[in-house]
């Protein structure tokens, strides 16, 4: 807990930075300005599809409850994507600046040793984003379950953080030995920090600089424990 603790400490006091708030901000900016659009363009259409979705209340007087239903569970599903393609933005094109600001300033000693960490990035992002994009459709009927909203987001979104970000956090300086130990040596802490970082993404206003604040969380943990599994070996960092 002290790992994450230190982390969301060091993630905070980055933000403060111009160059790291400016790769927070624009990512969430893009992902709403792109689904924003698309959401006024099939808005009917989609109540539609939802409606369909929605099993029908026999109940004569309640119909308005079941188009609530369409209507929260059609801004569910665009709210995922929003925050899915945040997170695919800054996995991809800010983190890589966001990991090169970190590790000049805190970890400048820390060799890179990764090799093709981009495409090695690209590719786990896009898998993490299809797995994810198929889980929220299972889940979002369950949603009107009472009290699922407030669990099963939660949960499938601390999935998603530490599966993106505990691979692209590290791709760049790990070699493959070393993010395999790490990735197993670390499960659990880098769970707690997904969990951590997807209930940020559920409060108001932060939610915007939740991916960033996500990645940044991951860099520090990552390259913390790089640092410290490489001087008990005593390989030189």
């Amino acid at each position: 807990m002290m790992e994450v603790f230190a982390a969301f400490t060091k993630s905070l006091r980055d933000l403060t930075r111009a160059e790291v708030l400016w790769q927070a901000i624009w990512p969430p900016l893009v992902a709403l300005a792109l689904w924003g659009t698309v959401a006024v363009a099939v808005w009917g259409h989609g109540v539609a599809l939802m409606a369909r979705i929605v099993p029908g209340l026999p109940w004569s007087g309640w119909e308005w409850v079941g188009h609530w239903a369409t209507v929260f569970l059609l801004l569910a599903a665009f709210a995922s994507l929003v925050y899915l393609t945040a997170v695919f933005l800054v996995a991809v094109f800010a983190l890589p600046r966001l990991l090169s600001l970190v590790a000049v300033r805190d970890y400048p000693d820390l060799v890179a040793h990764g090799e093709n960490a981009f495409l090695g990035s690209l590719a786990n992002t896009l898998s993490a984003g299809a797995i994810f994009v198929l889980g929220c459709l299972v889940i979002l009927p369950l949603l009107l379950i009472p009290g699922a909203l407030l669990v099963l987001p939660l949960l499938w979104g601390a999935w998603l953080n530490q599966r993106t970000f505990s691979f692209d956090a590290l791709a760049e300086h790990a070699t493959r030995t070393e993010m395999q130990r790490l990735m197993r040596e670390k499960r659990s802490v880098f769970y707690v920090a997904g969990l951590g970082t997807a209930a940020a993404a559920h409060v108001p206003l932060a939610n915007l600089l939740a991916p960033a604040l996500t990645a940044l969380v991951f860099v520090h943990l990552g390259l913390a424990a790089l640092r410290r599994q490489r001087q008990e070996q005593g390989i030189e960092l």
